[in-house]
């Protein structure tokens, strides 16, 4: 009589994936994790392209007032209080982001974080006469082509001797910074992503 076939028993239930996340690189939290929901187009700036940029900045911004004018995550603009900024400003339209963005903030104590629910170019259009930051960065879609906007915007809100940080799918020439008012400071590339440092344009007088 031949022998029954074996059963193979059934397979483990798949663990669920690990949420996304981001982590702080430096100051106060460094290694403290951000969550990283799955929403279409959210894209953190990767670590090493971070680390860049807070190597140009100086590793600690006391005092320093900062907008992450297309938050996400929160990375830029958390990395920023991580490292003394007085004030963070970080806006986001999506609504669960916003929640996320909250629970970090809480989780983290960092009430030098401000969190708001705003459309980042019409904020900064209409704080043009309010706001005076040092600093503001800009990580914005890169499917809806908003950069040269965000930049004149960006420019309503900044104090004469602050600087922009730039990420774009593309590279910003002279020749199109220079209309703008704008000139790179520092500049690099990780894949296809461009990231920048700019300030104002110098006249003859400022140099």
């Amino acid at each position: 009589m031949p022998k029954p076939s074996s059963i193979s028993p059934p397979p483990k239930p798949a663990k669920a994936a690990a949420p996304h996340e981001v982590r702080l690189i430096g100051g106060r939290w460094k290694r403290s994790k951000l969550p990283v929901p799955d929403r279409p187009g959210l894209r953190p700036t990767p670590d090493r392209v971070r680390e860049t940029l807070f190597n140009w900045l100086g590793q600690d911004l006391s005092g320093w007032r900062v907008l992450d004018a297309f938050a996400g995550t929160g990375a830029l603009g958390f990395e920023a209080a991580s490292r003394g900024a007085a004030a963070a400003v970080l806006l986001e339209r999506d609504p669960s982001l916003v929640a996320a963005l909250h629970a970090s903030q809480a989780r983290l104590g960092a009430v030098q974080v401000t969190v708001q629910r705003a459309d980042a170019l019409t904020w900064m259009n209409r704080a043009s006469t309010t706001a005076d930051f040092d600093l503001v960065m800009l990580d914005p879609p890169f499917g809806l082509d908003l950069f040269e906007a965000a930049l004149q915007a960006a420019l309503q809100v900044l104090q004469p001797t602050g600087l922009i940080y730039l990420e774009s799918d593309r590279d910003w020439p002279a020749a199109v910074l220079a209309p703008l008012g704008l000139m790179v400071r520092r500049s690099g590339r990780a894949g296809m992503v461009h990231y920048f440092l700019l300030e104002r344009l110098k006249t003859p007088l400022q140099e």
